[in-house]
C-alpha cells in the first residue's frame, strides 16, 4: 500500500503529514488526540540522512509534547549500502534512531509501528521493532536476513537452512511467521483506524514478544532463557 491511501484510512483528512525525500512525517488527529506519524516510503533505504531525519522528529516530539503517542510507518529494504554510509558508520546512526524511539517509550510516550508495505533488515530493528508494539497488513513482506545471507554468517548449508524455514518460523521470512514469533502483534484488517485506536489504547511497555513467541509456537525457548537469566 502507497502511504497516502493509508495516511488516508488512519486518519482521513485529520493529519499534516508530508513526503520529505524517503521520509514522511507530521501530525494527525485520532479520537480526539493527537499524534506524531514518522516514518518512509518507498521501500527507502536507511541512510544517515534518513535515520537522523526520522530521530529528529521523535526527540522534537519527546522535547516539546510530552506524552504524545508516536506512529512509526515502516516500509524500507534496510539499511543503504552506499561506501559514504559505511564510512560516516551508518550503523551508529541506526543504533541513534534505536535510541530515540526507546527514550520516548520511557518518558511516557506510547509508540505503535506498522508495518505497511515492507520491512527488511536493520531498518525495521531501529523501528518498528523497537516500538511498544508493531503491527502489519496482511500483504507485507517481513524479513530480516535472506537465507544466503544467513547461510554465509551462519556457516550453515543453505539446503539446511531452507529445511528448515518450512517448519521453524526463525529461519523463514513472510509475515505469518513474524506474527508466529511474537514479533508482529496481529495483522490489521478491515477499520484501520479503529484498529490504530485499539494498539494506542492496548500499548503497553513491557515488552511482550518473547511470551507471545512461545504462545504462539514461533520461538519455543526465547522467554524461558530470558527468566533464566534474570533469574541468575
Amino acid at each position: 500500500m502507497n502511504w497516502q491511501p493509508l495516511v488516508q484510512a488512519l486518519f482521513g483528512d485529520d493529519h499534516t503529514i508530508e513526503r520529505n525525500g524517503d521520509v514522511i512525517s507530521g501530525t494527525a488527529q485520532l479520537q480526539g488526540q493527537t499524534l506524531t506519524v514518522v516514518g518512509t516510503t518507498d521501500h527507502a533505504a536507511i541512510g544517515v540522512e534518513t535515520a537522523l531525519a526520522q530521530a529528529k522528529v521523535i526527540l522534537d516530539t519527546v522535547q516539546n509534547h510530552p506524552g504524545r503517542a508516536i506512529v512509526l510507518l515502516v516500509d524500507t529494504q534496510g539499511q543503504r549500502l552506499r561506501h559514504r554510509d559505511e564510512l560516516l558508520c551508518i550503523n551508529r546512526y541506526m543504533a541513534h534512531l534505536g535510541c530515540c524511539v526507546d527514550l520516548a517509550r520511557r518518558s511516557g510516550h506510547r509508540v505503535i509501528g506498522l508495518v505497511y508495505d515492507q520491512a527488511l533488515s536493520g531498518g525495521f530493528i531501529t523501528s518498528g521493532l523497537m516500538a511498544d508494539a508493531c503491527y502489519a497488513l496482511p500483504e507485507a513482506e517481513i524479513r530480516v536476513m535472506r537465507l544466503p545471507a544467513m547461510a554465509r554468517v551462519t556457516k550453515i548449508n543453505q539446503d539446511v537452512l531452507e529445511a528448515l524455514s518450512l517448519t521453524n518460523p526463525v529461519f523463514a521470512p513472510g509475515v505469518d511467521n513474524y506474527v508466529a514469533m511474537g514479533g508482529i502483534q496481529s495483522l490489521w484488517r478491515g477499520d484501520l483506524k479503529q484498529c490504530l485506536a485499539d494498539a494506542l489504547n492496548g500499548a503497553n511497555l513491557v515488552d511482550q514478544r518473547a511470551t507471545l513467541g512461545a504462545e504462539r509456537g514461533g520461538r519455543a525457548l526465547a522467554a524461558r532463557v530470558a527468566q533464566q537469566v534474570l533469574a541468575a
